[in-house]
């Protein structure tokens, strides 16, 4: 865990620049959002990915990851009957992912 402060000015229109260090610490870039948790006076600033980060997924992520640094040779592409099941499970489905989320949520 890292501990350090930053300031950054408020603008007359409310902004303010996130500072290069926080950026590179929570890997920020250009067009990343970023969630204001505010609880009573305390303010946490989150990247959006991170915001409901399963640790389980998490950690499984790491594992494969850890896994093709130790044998890359074992990524493989997927096979053919494979990709076509795939495809035939989400055929006719359509997602806009800029649509709205209707109804309730358990994140």
């Amino acid at each position: 865990m890292h501990v350090f402060e930053e300031v950054s000015t408020i603008t007359a229109k409310g902004q303010t620049t996130v500072p290069k260090a926080v950026r590179q610490l929570l890997g920020l870039g250009i067009g990343d959002k970023v969630v204001f948790h505010v609880d009573n006076d305390q303010v946490t600033l989150v990247p959006v990915g991170a915001v409901h980060d399963d640790p389980v997924v998490g950690a499984f992520l790491d594992f494969i990851a850890k896994d093709i640094e130790r044998r890359p040779e074992a990524v493989q592409p997927l096979s053919r009957s494979f990709a076509a099941r795939l495809t035939s499970l989400t055929k006719g489905t359509s997602v806009d992912l800029d649509a709205p989320i209707e109804g309730p949520v358990d994140l």
